[in-house]
C-alpha cells in the first residue's frame, strides 16, 4: 500500500495528553501540531475527534477546534465519578468508524492508558493499521508493544520541553544535569543486522529499505531513527554502510535500496577469534563443549556479541564457522552438549 492510499482516523484521550504533557514536560501544554504533522507524512488524516469534559480545558478547546478536530463532549457530573466515560466513548466510535468506513486503513489513539489495549488488538483483527501517541511518563508499558507503531509526543519534531522550574532555596545549586550519552551505535548495528538475517531465513528473498523498516517496527514500535540521531531511515542506512555493518545496492524503486549483510574483516576477526579460542582450550579433557566457549572468547574480547554480525544467538555463529571449515561441532551424548573442534 502506498503513501497515498493511507486514510487516517485520529482519537485523542484528550485528559491523558493535556495532564501527561503538563506534569510530566514541565508545565508544558499538549499541542497538536506536531502530531498532526507527524501522521502527515503517513498519509491523509480524514478524520480527528478529541474526547474531554471541555469545561475544563478552554484554552485547549479552541487550539483543537483551530486545528478541525471535532470535540466529543463527556460531561461530569457533581459527585459522580465517571473516569471510564471518555474510554468507552471513545473505544465504541471507533470500532464504529472501523466497520462503517472500510477505506480508512489506520487509527491514531493518542493516549498512554492500558485501557486502549483491547481496542488496539481489535482494531489490527480488524485488518487496521494502528498508531499510538502518548506522553512516555505517562504511558503503560501494556500499550506500545501492541500497536504497530507507537510516537512519543515529547520526541517529534517541534515539541518544546520546558525546563522544570527549580525547586528549594533560592542560594541553592542547581543538581549537575546527567547527560543520556551518545546514542548506542552498537545496539543499533546488532538490531539491524539480526533483523536482516531473520527477514532473509524466513523469505529468502531480498530484503528492501522499506521491508526493514516495517519489520523493525513490528520488533519495536517505538523505534525510530530519530532516537539514534538520524533525519531519515535512509540516513541511517547509509551510516551503518559506512561501518561496514550493511552494504546497499540500488532496488526496484526509487530510495528503497536493497540492503544485505556485509562482509567484513571485522567478522574474520571475529570467526578467527573462535577458532583460537577453541584451540587453547583443547588439552587433556578433549575439545571444549559449546556451553563454556561464549564466556571464555568474552574473556578474550569483552565486547564480543555474534548478533553484532546477524546472528540470532551464539550457536548459529559457532554452525557457521563450521559451514566454512573452521571448526566442527559434535553432539556428546554423556555431557548433553556440543563438542566443538578444529577440522583434522
Amino acid at each position: 500500500m502506498t503513501f497515498d492510499d493511507q486514510r487516517i482516523a485520529v482519537f485523542l484521550d484528550y485528559e491523558n495528553l493535556a495532564i501527561g504533557a503538563r506534569e510530566a514536560l514541565g508545565g508544558t501544554m499538549f499541542d497538536l501540531k506536531p502530531v498532526a504533522d507527524a501522521l502527515a507524512e503517513r498519509g491523509r488524516v480524514v478524520t480527528r475527534r478529541a474526547y474531554a469534559d471541555w469545561s475544563s480545558f478552554d484554552e485547549d478547546r479552541r487550539m483543537l477546534t483551530r486545528n478541525h478536530v471535532e470535540l466529543i463532549e463527556i460531561p461530569q457530573r457533581m459527585g459522580v465519578v465517571r473516569k471510564n466515560a471518555a474510554d468507552i466513548k471513545m473505544a465504541v466510535d471507533a470500532i464504529e468508524l472501523a466497520l462503517e468506513r472500510d477505506y480508512i486503513t489506520t487509527f491514531v489513539i493518542c493516549s498512554g492508558d492500558s485501557d486502549f489495549t483491547p481496542l488496539v488488538h481489535k482494531l489490527r483483527e480488524l485488518n487496521k493499521r494502528v498508531i499510538g501517541v502518548g506522553v512516555k511518563a505517562s504511558t503503560s508499558n501494556l500499550l506500545p508493544p501492541a500497536c504497530d507503531e507507537f510516537l512519543f509526543y515529547e520526541n517529534l519534531e517541534g515539541v518544546e520541553v520546558r525546563a522544570p522550574e527549580p525547586t528549594g532555596r533560592p542560594d541553592s545549586v542547581p543538581e549537575e544535569k546527567v547527560d543520556a550519552g551518545p546514542p548506542d551505535l552498537e545496539h543499533l548495528d546488532q538490531l539491524v543486522t539480526t533483523t536482516i538475517a531473520g527477514i532473509q531465513r524466513s523469505s529468502g528473498d531480498v530484503v528492501l529499505a522499506s521491508t526493514l523498516k516495517r519489520a523493525l517496527l513490528r520488533k519495536d514500535p517505538t523505534f525510530s531513527e530519530a532516537n539514534y540521531g538520524f533525519r531519515a531511515f535512509g540516513e541511517l542506512l547509509r551510516h551503518l554502510e559506512s561501518r561496514k555493518a550493511i552494504a546497499l545496492t540500488d532496488g526496484p524503486a526509487k530510495g528503497d535500496p536493497v540492503v544485505e549483510l556485509a562482509t567484513n574483516p571485522v567478522e574474520d576477526d571475529a570467526f578467527g577469534l573462535l577458532v583460537d579460542v577453541v584451540g587453547s582450550m583443547t588439552g587433556r579433557n578433549g575439545e571444549p563443549l559449546l556451553s563454556g566457549l561464549k564466556n571464555a572468547v568474552r574473556k578474550r574480547q569483552p565486547d564480543f556479541s555474534e548478533k553484532r554480525f546477524g546472528f540470532s544467538g551464539f550457536l548459529q555463529f559457532v554452525k557457521a564457522a563450521q559451514t566454512r571449515g573452521l571448526l566442527e561441532l559434535d553432539w556428546d551424548d554423556s555431557a548433553n552438549d556440543y563438542r566443538v573442534k578444529k577440522p583434522r
